[in-house]
Parts: C-alpha cells; structure tokens; sequence
C-alpha cells in the first residue's frame, strides 16, 4: 500500500498493491496499522454507498463539529472526480482544492479528513461509490459549499451536472462560516 501526500495537509491517496490473476483481482483496502504510521488515527464507525448515473454530483458537503467526519472513499465500480477542499480557518490551504479521479480500475482511495467539504462528479453510469466514515451522519450538522462556487473555481471537467436541490441552493464560499 503507497500512501501519498497531496498539497492539502492530512488529505491523502491511498495507491493499494493489487494482485490480479486469470480468476480476479484481490487488495487490502484498509490496515490499521499502515494508515497509523502516516497518521491517520481514526476509527471508523458508519460505511456508505451510493450508485449513480453519469453526470451526478454530489457536494461539496462536510459535517461539523463534534459530528466532523473524516472519509476514506473510493469507487466500486465505474469512475468518479474526487474533489476535497480545505475549509479549515487556520490552514495555509483554506480555500484551496485537490482532485483526483477515482476508478474501478485503479482502485486508489482517498483519506478526506475532517475539516474538508468533499464531493465527486460520475464519470460514468451506474458508478458505485463507497465511504467509511469517521463519525455517524447527525443532520443538523450537515453543511456544505456550492459546488461551482465562483472564488473557488473547480474544474469538475462537466458542464450542466445532475444536482439535488439541497446542493443547487449551497452557499458560497464568500458568505460561508466555517465551524472548523
């Protein structure tokens, strides 16, 4: 397992060794103590998924304190744009953003720590999404940023994607109070 320093303090890839042969494929997609060693020291205690056709996106959401979420997610089965941006107040990052596409093929994760609004677009149809979570979803802690926020210009790399309401009426991130 590679685990990789991105330029977002504490957001990581996670690269796992993948041994594949005529019958399939099989990789260690989580180890307590490797993750440990590059100081990821949480439990995880509430897994999710989603499905999704192509052109779905989802975020930026996050939770805050004290039901912040750190995610550890990758993609099942099709592909995914991972964004994570730094809403931390005290970061040399705040405000900025890292992507990176997530594949049933490549089979990388992403650590999104707590402190990071988090969202992905599909890249493909029925894409299955998967996250283990830090703490327990609370909705009245959910909270998020607009997804094509203009002072935060994302390159989702898709022009008119399919949103919910809720990420559609999302603030912006100049009018956003963060709680981090």
């Amino acid at each position: 397992m590679e685990i990789i320093e991105t330029k977002i303090r504490d957001l990581l890839i996670i690269k796992p060794v993948v041994f594949e042969d005529n019958r399939g494929y099989f990789f260690e997609s989580y180890n307590k103590e490797k993750f440990l060693q590059k100081g990821i020291d949480h439990n995880f205690v509430q897994d999710n998924e989603s499905k999704s056709m192509k052109g779905v996106l989802r975020g930026l959401h996050f939770q805050a304190p004290p039901f912040a979420q750190g995610k550890l997610v990758r993609v099942m089965k099709g592909a995914v744009l991972d964004v994570a941006v730094d809403i931390r107040k005290n970061s040399p990052t705040y405000g900025k953003w890292a992507s990176i596409e997530l594949t049933e093929s490549n089979k990388w994760m992403y650590w999104v720590p707590p402190g990071l609004a988090h969202g992905f677009v599909t890249l493909e149809d029925n894409t299955v999404f998967f996250y283990k979570c830090t703490n327990v979803y609370n909705k009245n802690s959910e909270g998020s940023v607009r997804w094509n926020d203009p002072d935060l210009k994302i390159d989702w790399g898709v022009a008119n994607p399919i949103l919910s309401e809720k990420d559609q009426q999302s603030p912006l991130f100049k009018d956003f109070v963060s709680p981090f």
